[in-house]
Parts: structure tokens; C-alpha cells; sequence
């Protein structure tokens, strides 16, 4: 039985009906929800929904997002006539970041990095952000402390700082904060976003050795900020020669190796009741009768 919570991002002013046609997703550690073409209200009036309504801001979203291919890196808004994105950007490349301190290397990371933030705009329409961050054009820095680690990641005016905790009486390490300060498009209402989530508890680990995934994973800051990285891994604190130690394998890369097991063991047991089944017809075929 797994039991997780996220704090309500569905919200409508009273004396309205919450309406959504597109898709909603709803990130909850290794437990995904999608919403889709949703109608409710909750504290009715007359027992009736209201003719007004609320919108979510995926139905309110007009433009789509250019991941920075130019030498300049820019991310820019294109008008479409689709209310959504029409095609997701590619993964962001894999980069290396790593933070020295006194005794040697306390952060080693390998991930593809992707900020994604939804804001309101000048015409109360609401915008997308998305934007790819390019190793060779991204700077880190860091702290190194003996229960906490930080790893900050520059890009362009995007700034992302990862808070790694240590938990000694589990000899565990995990993400427990991020924060995010950018600059967002003119058309922002406010250009200057800031966010930050200091009570996580993700990418755990034991101390020594590494947290790896292949699977994307999200990182929400708030309703409005989320932090996506492809391909991780990473390792604070006890670090031999700047080399990741033994890997532990996140539960959707673990997931997604069980589909093949499962299928695989199926194919072999229908070989097996196939061959089964010929050996007894080919048996029965032979009763009464002798070979001359």
C-alpha cells in the first residue's frame, strides 16, 4: 500500500465552477495523477454548479516556448493559435557539476536540467517558460558543510540552488530544498520570479553511494515553478577520487525494468503450455497402436 499527498494546486474563486479541458499533472514522488477535462465546484449555493467559471491556467496558456538553440541561448514566445504547447522541447544535454571543499569533493552530479514555469502576464492571459539549461554555458558553485551540501547551477539569469541534507542516524543523503530566481519574458507581469521548497525529501541514498535514474523526474517548488532533470546521478558526501559508488536505482527506473521481466516470463511460460501440449497430443497419437 503506498499512501502520498500533494497540496492542492485545483482552485476556483467561491461562487464559481472549476473548469479544465487540458490536461493537468499532478507530480507526487513516484505517483503521477492526470487530470483532464474537469468540471466541479465545491460549497454550492443552490445545489447546482455556477454559471460562472474559473479557468486553469492550461486553458488560459497562448504561446509556445523555444528551447535556446542560437549561440545567444535565449528562450523566446512565439503566438500560436493552440492553447497549449504543441510539441514538448527536446531533453536538455547531460551535464557534470561538481562541488570541492576542504576534504575533498562533497557534491559529484550528472543530470540534464530543465526549468519549467507557468506566470501570468500583462494581459492576464497566462504564459510558459521552458527552459533548457546548456552545460557549457552553465557555471557551478557550491558549499560543502558536515550534515549539508549546495550545489548551485548558473545559466544565463537563471539561477538554481540544490540543498542536500544528511540524515546520519540513517547514514542517508537526500534533496531537501531547491530555489529558483530568473528572469522571465517583458510580457511577464513580474519579470523577477523567485520560488523556492525547502521540505523535500528526494534523490535519496545512503552515504557512499549513488542515486541513479534514467526516468525524468520533477521537482515542484511551487504550483507555478517546477525543476525537471533526465538521466541523474549523484552522490554527497564520502566520495573516493571523484567516482560515484555503488548505485541504487530509483523506483521508476526499477518500475520500468520489471514491464520486460513480466512480459518475458509470460512469452516463456506460453512456450512452455505450447510444448506441453504437444507432448501429450504426440503421446495420445501413438495409443492402441505399435511401431512396425
Amino acid at each position: 500500500m503506498k499512501t502520498v499527498s500533494h497540496k492542492s494546486i485545483i482552485q476556483a474563486r467561491m461562487g464559481t465552477k472549476y473548469r479544465c479541458i487540458n490536461s493537468k499533472h499532478i507530480n507526487m514522488k513516484n505517483v503521477n495523477v492526470t487530470f483532464s477535462n474537469v468540471t466541479l465546484e465545491a460549497y454550492l449555493t443552490n445545489g447546482t454548479l455556477s454559471v460562472n467559471k474559473t479557468e486553469c491556467a492550461e486553458d488560459r496558456i497562448s504561446t509556445t516556448p523555444i528551447v535556446p538553440t542560437t549561440p545567444k541561448h535565449t528562450t523566446s514566445q512565439v503566438p500560436t493559435a493552440s492553447p497549449t504547447p504543441t510539441s514538448s522541447p527536446p531533453n536538455p544535454e547531460v551535464g557534470k557539476y561538481n562541488v570541492t571543499g576542504p576534504n575533498g569533493t562533497c557534491v559529484l552530479a550528472y543530470m540534464g536540467l530543465q526549468l519549467n514555469i507557468t506566470y501570468p502576464k500583462k494581459d492576464e492571459k497566462m504564459g510558459l517558460n521552458l527552459m533548457n539549461f546548456i552545460p557549457r554555458n552553465t557555471t557551478s558553485s557550491g558549499r560543502c558543510e558536515n550534515t549539508f551540501a549546495l550545489l548551485n547551477l548558473t545559466f544565463e539569469k537563471t539561477k538554481v540552488v540544490f540543498h542536500f541534507a544528511l540524515n546520519a542516524s540513517a547514514e542517508k543523503f537526500f534533496l531537501q530544498g531547491v530555489s529558483v530566481r530568473t528572469t522571465l519574458p517583458s510580457e511577464a507581469k513580474n519579470p523577477k520570479f523567485e520560488a523556492s521548497n525547502n521540505s523535500m525529501s528526494e534523490l535519496r541514498a545512503s552515504v557512499g553511494n549513488s542515486y541513479k535514474c534514467s526516468a525524468e523526474e520533477n521537482l515542484q517548488v511551487t504550483d507555478q515553478a517546477l525543476v525537471n532533470i533526465f538521466n541523474v546521478q549523484i552522490q554527497i558526501f564520502k566520495i573516493d577520487g571523484d567516482k560515484f559508488g555503488p548505485v541504487e536505482e530509483c523506483q521508476l527506473d526499477e518500475n520500468n525494468m520489471l514491464i520486460p521481466i513480466i512480459v518475458g516470463a509470460a512469452l516463456a511460460g506460453l512456450v512452455l503450455i505450447v510444448l506441453i501440449a504437444y507432448l501429450i497430443g504426440r503421446k495420445r497419437s501413438h495409443a492402441g497402436y505399435q511401431t512396425i
